[in-house]
């Protein structure tokens, strides 16, 4: 998964960046005019995040409600001019994945009695000093809290409130913070601006009048719940996006390039055939590379890196005539194929990586014990030619819609490869370099596709099984969702966390630029489709226990959110941190169970701290399951059958470290 930059450059881009000096703290707006900065948390604009008063009504959106940001406040490149607040308007709400950010100077969340994220069982306690309450329903939502453990300076360390299932698509939050305390165990006060909001009526000309009206309903219904108002910190709403605003772009290109291909198969170009002999390879006989051709709805011909979508006078995105994206693949066929038509399966690659990956020991392995024809292409936006702009995108924070826009394309680039696959009449299958010397085909017909991704393969892939109509199940390796919650976790994110030092170097600001950035990666990963990932598919979840690369919390609060069962016992018993290990992840009782559910792979490795930072502990396990036998048996089994059986004897599962 580990990539460093792949261009000479960028050491001398950081050495010379990085003397610049952090800019100076951002004061608050004090007329309040909704948009502009928030003046119940002056400590800097944004905040709190997110926050319906950054969003204006809209009665042609799903929620009602459309995002505002505008220029001035997005936060800017210490080198660049004001962000265009474009790609985040065309929202109805924010991330269901939302960190709540704010910050509380001299907080102490232990004197507080706040739940860590070994406790989120506390979350919901009657007297939790932090509510989070469905607006609709008054149900509370789990959650953990914690302080940025990557902020140098206590007056600029952002209070992370991270929900422990993703909030629902299109429903309004209310937040509340009561009671806190400092480490002396002294209650902090609401500043002057919040207790003059929550206070009494204000006239019309005062500066906060407007900023009480919005409040009032929210403050209304947590006095319904039974939070008195004379009790609050802090308190703010919010509207979650909707399932059309999350999902909306990638389900048009889906859905307009399908309807052109119609019952055809994708075109396509074999250009390398490479057969390999038994003393080369004892598992995979043939090699095959070649071209999809998909119909490209990026804004350059042939859809670049750096590109983005091309909108039509609607916002949607619509394809530049003829625009078409020359996607490359790989495919892996097993020697067992040319005694046994194999199964059809797509591979995601990891992370800022390539197609190249499917010829990995591992999934080479796989292929051969259980007679897979595994074929991959680039996840673009999030592929090894893409690092340059990703990390321009770092630079200039204008810049990042390209990221996932692109992956959006990425993704309709896997589904027809996938549909290639599966095609009878018109596909690879008909391709002489699917077929043995005597015309037999090495994949099985018509067979429904299934995929297999590690990594950042599993924290795209969960997306990609959302919207195929092709893919039966997936197994999702090694996988969370949520970028704004795994970057601070992983061991991969500090070359890239110091190209973000470079753009905004203040911890605080850093913090609200990866909740905007998740706003639009949710659109080309699987937190942004994770509420409905399971309505019509199924998946399998392997989790790397104290993963130094895909934070295991991160993943729990995937299960949480797709109901996929805990296969049971997940841990030897003491082994994890937790007040209760695995809160609110139903198990998935005697197996073999049907389902979507999620096994833990323990190879030893100490659990991972409870802060926002990365594991250093020990050997990273990250590789260890993939390379189990037993795993890729689990794993087999499942893509086939839909079946969890166990392999591991009833006991925890156990990984040899790789």
């Amino acid at each position: 998964m580990r990539r460093l930059l792949a261009f000479s450059a960028a050491p001398l881009l950081l050495a010379t960046l990085l003397t610049v000096p952090p800019p100076p703290a951002r004061a608050a707006a004090t007329p309040a005019a909704p948009g502009g900065c928030d003046p119940i948390a002056p400590a800097e604009c944004l905040l709190p995040f997110p926050n319906d008063w950054y969003t204006r009504a809209d009665r042609t959106s799903a929620t009602g409600r459309r995002v505002a940001f505008g220029r001035d406040v997005l936060p800017r490149a210490v080198l660049g001019g004001p962000v265009d607040p474009a790609p985040w308007n065309r929202a109805d709400g924010f991330s269901p994945g939302s960190t709540l950010i704010t910050q509380i100077p001299g907080v102490d969340l232990a004197a507080t009695g706040a739940a860590p994220v070994t406790d989120i069982g506390r979350s919901l306690r009657a007297d939790a000093p932090i509510v989070v309450l469905d607006a609709k329903t008054g149900e509370r939502w789990p959650y953990w809290a914690e302080l940025d453990a990557n902020a140098p300076q206590a007056g600029r360390k952002a209070l992370l409130i991270r929900p422990a299932r993703n909030f629902l698509d299109g429903h309004r939050y209310i937040v509340a913070l009561r009671g806190l305390k400092d480490s002396a165990g002294r209650t902090i006060p609401p500043s002057a601006s919040f207790a003059k909001v929550a206070g009494r009526d204000l006239p019309s000309r005062d500066p906060l009048y407007q900023r009480q009206r919005r409040l009032k309903p929210a403050l209304a219904r947590l006095a319904k719940a039974g939070v008195d108002r004379r009790s609050l910190t802090l308190a703010w709403d919010f509207t979650v996006a909707s399932t059309r605003s999350l999902t909306g772009d990638l389900h048009a290109i889906r859905d307009d390039a399908f309807r052109r291909l119609g019952t055809r198969a994708p075109g396509l170009l074999v250009t390398k055939v490479t057969d390999l002999a038994p003393d080369a390879d004892p598992r995979i006989a043939r090699e095959v590379e070649g071209v999809i051709a998909v119909p490209s709805y990026l804004d350059t011909p042939g859809g670049l890196p750096g590109s983005r979508f091309h909108r039509n006078a609607n916002g949607k995105p619509s394809r530049l005539p003829g625009n078409t994206q020359a996607a490359g693949f790989r495919c892996e066929i097993p020697r067992a194929a040319f005694i046994k038509p194999s199964s059809p399966a797509l591979y995601g690659h990891g992370l800022l990586g390539s197609r190249n990956e499917v010829g990995g020991g591992n999934v080479r392995a796989m292929a051969a014990e259980h007679n897979f024809t595994f074929c991959a292409t680039d996840w673009i936006g999030m592929a090894q030619e893409d690092i340059p702009n990703v990390v321009s995108a770092l630079l200039d924070p204008g810049r990042f819609a390209t990221i996932p826009e692109r992956m959006q394309q990425g993704m309709l680039n896997a589904l027809f490869l996938g549909r290639s696959l599966i095609h009878a009449k018109g596909g690879l299958v008909t391709n002489k370099a699917f077929r043995t010397p005597d015309g037999r085909p090495l994949i099985v017909p018509g067979q429904g596709l299934v995929f297999d991704g590690n990594s950042q393969g599993g924290i795209l892939g969960g997306a990609l099984v959302a919207v195929s109509g092709d893919i039966k199940r997936g197994v999702l390796g090694v996988t969370a969702m949520n970028y704004s919650l795994l970057l601070n976790r992983s061991s991969d994110f500090p070359t890239y966390g110091r190209i973000l030092d470079v753009s905004q170097p203040d911890k605080l600001r850093q913090q609200i630029l990866l909740g905007l950035f998740q706003m639009l990666w949710d659109r080309g990963e699987t937190n942004g489709y994770a509420n409905h990932l399971t309505d019509k598919h199924q998946v399998l979840m392997h989790i790397a226990y104290g993963d130094h690369q895909v934070a295991n919390v991160a993943a729990d609060v995937q299960a949480r959110t797709i109901g996929a069962r805990l296969v049971q016992p997940a841990l030897a018993p003491g082994r994890s941190p937790d007040r209760v290990p695995y809160w609110g992840i139903l198990p998935a009782g005697r197996l073999p169970y049907t389902g979507s559910a999620m096994v833990v792979w323990d190879s030893g490795t100490p659990s991972p701290p409870a802060t926002n930072t990365p594991p250093t502990q020990g050997e990273d396990p990250h590789s260890d399951p993939r390379n189990m036998p037993n795993a890729r048996q689990q794993k087999a089994v499942f893509l086939r059958t839909g079946q969890v059986i166990d392999v591991c004897q009833g006991a925890p599962c156990k990984a040899n470290p790789s």
